[in-house]
């Protein structure tokens, strides 16, 4: 499992960027796979909480239903990089790919919540998951160029231009 404690171990100014495209706003867009295998796209949040990228849903959810029959995800934060007035300045777009692994340790998720500033009491039926992560990519316009960065386990970060 790559924790986002990995990647920001093996990457720190790569993992601080996306990190900090993710932070830029609160909402992110989750995708999932329905059981008949076509995509899902739900809004969600997610955060980065004690060494782990942490996101979740509501008691009874389709997403949650659908990472728990198939783990597989991708999520994206907020498109940042043309919705700027200056692109370059803009953090760039963020997404992270791999695999959501439920949280069922009372404690860990009383922990995450309590991070949040949140009560664990109010979310006792709530779904939890902390993504094992397989893929993170931040894209964003440098100079007149889009640059890509993708980051995967046990390899550097590679990068991409496009002019």
């Amino acid at each position: 499992m790559s924790t986002w404690r990995e990647v920001a171990d093996s990457a720190p100014e790569f993992a601080e960027r996306v990190r900090e495209a993710f932070e830029a706003h609160k909402h992110k867009t989750l995708a999932t796979l329905r059981e008949d295998g076509s995509p899902r796209v739900s809004g969600i949040e997610a955060y980065f909480i004690g060494g782990d990228l942490w996101f979740g849903s509501m008691p009874g959810a389709r997403k949650a239903a659908d990472l728990r029959r198939d783990p597989r995800f991708a999520l994206h934060g907020p498109p940042l990089i043309l919705s700027a007035d200056d692109p370059a300045a803009a953090p760039g777009d963020a997404k992270v790919s791999g695999r959501a692994v439920a949280a069922t340790d009372p404690a860990e998720i009383a922990a995450m919540l309590d991070a949040r500033g949140l009560d664990p009491d109010s979310f006792r039926d709530s779904h939890f998951f902390k993504a094992d992560i397989e893929e993170a990519v931040l894209t964003r316009v440098e100079g007149k160029a889009m640059t890509i960065l993708l980051w995967r386990p046990g390899q550097d970060v590679r990068r991409f231009e496009h002019a």
